[in-house]
C-alpha cells in the first residue's frame, strides 16, 4: 500500500464523519455496522461519511456521485477540512492534512488546493479581473504579479474581453468561468469542484463540462468532482465513486461500472446510460468461429462501440479487434445489435 500512496495525489483511508453525541466512539464499534436508520435510533448519531477509502492518481479526474443525502458533499468538505472529519486520514501529496495546524491548513488552501462550488461566491463590487486576482492578493502576491497572472487565466478560461465587467453583467456560465479562473490563479495541485454546474441551464452546463474537459487536457490538474448527474460523471470522470448512505459502494471507470455494476443500487444508477456510448469493443469481442471470414478490417480494442459501429456494420464481415497489434477477437453487427438490445439504446 505504501507504493500506491506514494504515487497518489490524494490518499483517503477509513474516513468517517459522524454527527451526534459521542460521535468519536462510533468508528470501530459494533454500532458502525448498523444501518443509517438503526444507528440514529440506537445512538442518536448520523454517519454522513462511513469508512471511506480511495486513491486519486496525479492528473486524474475523480468523480464522486450519489443521490441527495448520500454524503458526497460532506465527503469533499472533509477532504478540505471545511468540515472536520471524525476519524481517518487524508493525504495530499503524502501529507496528512487532518494533522495540519490551522496555519498550515491555511497555507495549503492558499497554495495547494482550490475549491469551486455551485454558488460562485464572487465579490459583486469587484470587476472580473479583481475577483480573480483576489485569490492571489490574500496570498501576499504583489499587485503587478497577481494581475499578470489574472490576465493569463482570463485567457485560459475563455473570458477575453470581460476583465472589466462586474459579476452582475455576466451570465451564470460566465460567472462560473470566473470561479474556475479564481481557483486556477494559484496554480493548485488539486481542484475540488462541488456540483459547480448544477444551477446552470442545460446548454450552459454542457458548455462548462466541455470547458472542464479542455482545461484538464491542457493543464493536467488533479480534480475531485462532485455531482448527482450520472451523464456528467460519465462524461468527465476517469474514475467514478458511487456513494450511498455515506459509504462508497463501487469505484471504477465508466466502462467498469456499466459492464460490472457491484449491486442493484449501481445497476439502477446506470440503467439509463446506453451501453454502446460507454463500453469499448473489448466488452463485446469474441473468438472467431471456424465458419467466419478472417479477412475483415481491424479496429483498436479501446474504441467505443458507438464510434466503431459504422465500421462494423459497413464491413459486412467480422471486424478484427486488436490490442497493440495483437488479435483479441472479432465483432460483428449482430454483436452490436445484441448490446443495444440489452438497454434499448441507439447508436446515435
Amino acid at each position: 500500500m505504501g507504493d500506491v500512496e506514494s504515487m497518489s495525489a490524494i490518499t483517503v483511508r477509513s474516513l468517517w464523519k459522524v454527527f451526534g453525541p459521542k460521535a468519536h466512539t462510533i468508528a470501530g464499534s459494533p454500532a458502525a455496522d448498523l444501518s443509517r436508520s438503526d444507528l440514529l435510533a440506537t445512538t442518536g448519531c448520523v454517519a454522513a461519511v462511513r469508512d471511506v477509502s480511495f486513491d486519486v492518481a496525479p492528473g486524474e479526474v475523480f468523480v464522486v456521485m450519489g443521490l441527495s443525502g448520500s454524503g458526497k458533499s460532506t465527503l469533499v468538505r472533509c477532504l478540505t477540512r471545511l468540515i472536520e472529519p471524525t476519524s481517518g486520514s487524508v493525504l495530499l501529496a503524502g501529507e496528512d492534512i487532518l494533522k495540519a495546524t490551522p496555519a498550515r491548513l491555511r497555507e495549503l488552501r492558499r497554495t495547494s488546493f482550490s475549491m469551486v462550488f455551485q454558488h460562485f461566491g464572487l465579490l459583486p463590487h469587484r470587476k472580473v479581473i479583481d475577483n480573480i486576482a483576489y485569490s492571489l492578493e490574500v496570498n501576499g502576491v504583489k499587485r503587478d504579479a497577481r494581475y499578470r497572472r489574472a490576465n493569463e487565466v482570463i485567457e485560459l478560461v475563455g473570458l477575453d474581453g470581460y476583465a472589466n465587467h462586474y459579476p452582475e453583467q455576466l451570465s451564470g456560465g460566465m460567472q462560473q468561468r470566473v470561479g474556475l479562473a479564481r481557483a486556477l490563479a494559484v496554480d493548485p495541485q488539486v481542484m475540488f469542484l462541488d456540483e459547480p454546474f448544477s444551477a446552470l441551464d442545460p446548454l450552459i452546463r454542457r458548455d462548462m463540462q466541455a470547458e472542464v474537459i479542455r482545461l484538464h487536457r491542457d493543464l493536467g490538474k488533479t480534480m475531485v468532482f462532485i455531482t448527482h448527474d450520472l451523464s456528467e460523471a460519465m462524461k468527465l470522470g476517469d474514475r467514478i465513486a458511487i456513494m450511498r448512505d455515506g459509504a462508497v459502494v463501487q469505484v471504477g471507470t465508466p466502462e467498469e461500472l456499466v459492464a460490472n455494476p457491484a449491486d442493484d443500487y449501481v445497476t439502477d444508477f446506470i440503467r439509463d446510460i446506453p451501453k454502446s456510448h460507454v463500453l469499448s469493443v473489448r466488452a463485446i469481442a469474441r473468438p472467431l468461429r471456424p465458419d467466419e471470414d478472417s479477412t475483415g478490417p481491424e479496429i483498436d480494442v479501446t474504441t467505443i462501440v458507438r464510434d466503431a459501429t459504422p465500421v462494423i456494420i459497413g464491413a459486412g464481415r467480422p471486424v478484427k479487434v486488436m490490442e497493440a497489434g495483437v488479435f483479441v477477437g472479432v465483432v460483428t453487427s449482430d454483436d452490436v445489435l445484441r448490446l443495444i438490445g440489452t438497454d434499448g439504446g441507439d447508436i446515435r
